[in-house]
């Protein structure tokens, strides 16, 4: 099979949200099944500077966006992973809005990369069919690439390939005024609400769940969630239409085992595995030495990894935070917080300095040594699409407490009493209570005989990519079927 993925993020190379994570390693497991795929991305600075070669085209694509005809200069590469990489280069591609989530209410300047980006895929295409390759399946990932499949639809003609649209997070939705509808070179028929229009502006990502052979989600519950309010963003009206004709499919993503394996981790100070996790202890105290607390290997790490926003319950954790500090556990908080959030963290920092330390900044390398060292990993989301970090805690030995919704309820099992069964912790509602609630359940149970046992059932899952990549190809082939029919 040969597979188009369209993403504007990609890891660790360009990477601000999971969906980055998400379209490197399953794009490898693909191409490990046999399938030939090809990646095509805006052209990011970041891509070369890490060390991929990319070869210049002689011949650009030439798109009309408007009344203006624009040449993107295309390069082609490969991943180590053995994909193919197709770069678009045009002037301000590079610097559109990749790095940031839905858009709402932004200008058609704004809108003016991702559309150009779209239209050069679209052409692309088009002239991948016209010289007898064309693709057998076109991937598109979220909002920014949400239009390939509109477009695909609307220039039917040579080859047009089945499209499958996944959805990482329906809050994030592209939306801009009317007026972009014409950069793409789309007509004002198209404004109408059972197309692009929605209250009043146009809705990039409306495109993709309109035109898509099939949608899929990170998490099996999160597809459910979403064909209500106020999981579906003003979208579950129509996320319901194709839901009922089973075209929304929840497919669980996995973990690259090349990349989070602690037995062959380079950045983990000593390495460690399900069979034999003593070394899980010298890493922790190897963290704690690092960061100023005191190595005290009979204090439970708690550990949870940001961005601290509303949305990912930030608030909600800052507030349980002082109760969890009274407990016997060092907690580690990483990662980039919302103003308010990081002047509360400040403060407690200040109030409890021997138990509580915040990284601002929480690179891939510093994201593995705190899971190394962690022994419970809060994820205090009020929402989960899919999660990855569960499953990233669960692969290092890192017992997760989560909220009882979306992708957290396909990969955690909520442990008994006992811990005889159970990979992690699970509150019901997102609240500082319940959140405080669940932290305190793990903590209690570091001190269970039964921890050790936990620790390696949540090691020895198979949370590898094999299995989502073969659904995925189901996917394909369904999608490839409806067409040709």
């Amino acid at each position: 099979m040969d597979i188009l993925f369209v993403a504007s993020e990609l890891a660790p190379m360009v990477k601000a949200s999971p969906s980055a994570d998400v379209v490197a390693s399953l794009s490898k497991a693909l191409r490990l099944l046999g399938h030939k795929v090809t990646l095509a991305l805006p052209r990011h600075p970041a891509i070369e500077a890490s060390g991929v070669m990319v070869a210049r085209r002689l011949t650009p694509l030439v798109v009309t966006s408007g009344s203006e005809r624009v040449e993107v200069t295309v390069f082609d590469g490969r991943l180590s992973s053995g994909v193919d990489l197709i770069l678009f280069d045009a002037e301000g591609l590079s610097s559109g809005p990749w790095n940031v989530g839905g858009i709402v209410d932004a200008d058609v300047a704004t809108a003016r990369p991702v559309a150009l980006f779209v239209l050069a895929v679209i052409e692309f295409v088009r002239q991948r069919a016209l010289a007898g390759t064309p693709f057998d399946v076109v991937h598109a990932h979220d909002w920014p690439t949400a239009m390939v499949p509109y477009m695909l639809r609307e220039r039917e003609g040579v080859g047009r390939p089945p499209s499958v649209l996944t959805i990482h997070d329906v809050g994030r939705q592209g939306i801009f005024p009317r007026e972009v509808l014409r950069v793409l070179g789309l007509g004002d028929e198209h404004f109408q609400p059972e197309l692009l229009e929605f209250y009043g502006k146009a809705n990039f990502l409306k495109g993709g769940i309109l035109a898509a052979d099939a949608i899929t989600t990170g998490s099996v519950t999160y597809a459910q969630e979403i064909l209500s309010p106020p999981n579906g963003h003003r979208l579950e009206g129509l996320l319901a239409a194709r839901s009922k004709q089973k075209e929304i499919i929840g497919i669980v993503s996995g973990v690259d085992y090349a990349v989070y394996n602690p037995m062959t981790d380079p950045a983990l100070p000593a390495r460690y595995d399900a069979e034999d996790t003593s070394n899980k202890g010298i890493c922790k105290s190897a963290l704690l030495a690092n960061i100023g607390l005191p190595v005290d290997p009979t204090r439970p790490l708690v550990v949870s990894i940001g961005p601290f926003t509303h949305e990912r319950g930030g608030d909600i954790f800052v507030s349980a935070l002082p109760k969890i500090l009274k407990s016997n556990a060092s907690v580690v908080v990483a990662g980039l917080a919302d103003e308010t959030i990081a002047t509360k963290l400040e403060s407690l920092v200040t109030k409890h300095p021997e138990s509580l330390q915040v990284i601002g900044h929480s690179s891939d390398q510093v994201v593995h040594r705190l899971l190394a060292a962690a022994d419970i990993v809060v994820i205090p989301s009020r929402s989960e699409p899919g999660g990855l970090v569960q499953l990233y805690a669960q692969r290092y030995g890192a017992i997760p407490v989560a909220c009882r919704v979306g992708g957290f309820i396909d990969t955690i099992v909520d442990c008994d009493a006992a811990l005889e069964t159970g990979t992690g912790f699970l509150y019901d509602k997102p609240t500082a209570t319940q959140l405080l609630a669940g932290v305190q359940r793990a903590i209690a149970a570091t001190t269970s005989s039964r921890w050790a046992a936990l620790r390696r059932r949540v090691m020895r899952q198979d949370l590898g990519w094999d299995r989502p990549a073969r659904r995925y190809v189901h996917v394909y082939r369904s999608v490839m079927s409806n067409v040709l029919a």
